[in-house]
């Protein structure tokens, strides 16, 4: 039998520090000599989750953007792709003159990645977060107003602040968009993803076990944005250190994210 094993990445398979150990990519990389099948589906683009991940193989294609995008993680190839709706894009606009607050908004332009921000608008919260991002090569500062940042073809919104300021406006687009709201794993801000309808982990693994051909899908996680995979997968386990609404979804709870859990999960039960 068959079987594609897909992991999140932040306090799942990377641990608090936002790291992978050189333990789990030892064990892993050992394991896909051996024929293991396995990836990651995270919220995080290609270019920060490859960078995180640095030295760990990749046989299979990865899961970024919480499930937008399909990716080569080796050539970067787009496999799958969702774009956001006109009326998805018109419903953030909406939010924005409604309680104003601003999202960094992410992009294909003439064929290349972009997050666009207009340095003038943004929040406290979100200029702090694109000071971690500076010297990358997808960085677009435009001024203008928040609709000059539209431009291209948009993907994915991202907003970044504390949860008593997101939470109005996660409960005003919840019934007009695909939504994602959930704390940071490494600050006091919370952050409100905003995603093409299509656009989730578990739509994403189905898609990429068809194309594997593989049997059986068994998944890995810690928070709320893992629900969906769990229910789409055969077998799904959480850390220990997993957000307790995960922990009824999952088929058994394995050590935590500093303990090389997922790793180790692996090399307990597959078998080449």
């Amino acid at each position: 039998m068959k079987t594609l094993y897909v992991s999140d990445l932040d306090a799942t398979l990377l641990n608090s520090k936002a790291q992978i150990t050189p333990e789990t990519v030892r064990i892993l990389n050992s394991l896909m000599d051996k024929g293991l099948l396995f990836t990651f589906a995270t919220a995080r683009s290609a270019e920060t989750a490859l960078k995180v991940t640095e030295g760990l193989k990749r046989n299979v294609p990865i899961i970024v953007y919480t499930g937008t995008f399909v990716v080569d993680g080796r050539s970067r190839e787009r496999i799958f792709s969702n774009f956001m709706s006109d009326g998805e894009v018109a419903a953030v606009v909406s939010a924005v003159e409604k309680f104003s607050l601003v999202p960094i908004v992410y992009s294909y332009i003439d064929g290349e990645e972009k997050f666009l921000y207009d340095p003038d608008i943004v929040s406290e919260n979100v200029a702090e977060f694109l000071t971690t991002r500076e010297g990358d090569k997808r960085n677009l500062s435009v001024s203008g107003g928040f609709e000059k940042t539209l431009e291209g073809d948009v993907f994915y919104f991202t907003f970044m602040e504390e949860y008593e300021k997101l939470l109005p406006v996660y409960e005003y687009l919840k019934s007009k968009c695909n939504c994602l709201f959930q704390p940071d794993n490494y600050t006091d801000n919370w952050f409100l993803e905003v995603m093409p309808e299509e656009a989730t982990k578990a739509k994403a693994a189905i898609r990429l076990k068809e194309m594997l051909s593989a049997d059986k899908l068994i998944a890995f996680g810690d928070g709320i944005n893992d629900i969906k995979l769990f229910e789409a997968s055969d077998e799904a386990y959480a850390v220990s250190n997993c957000e307790k609404e995960l922990k009824a979804y999952a088929t058994d709870i394995i050590g935590s994210c500093d303990e090389d859990a997922v790793a180790k999960w692996l090399l307990e039960n597959f078998a080449p």
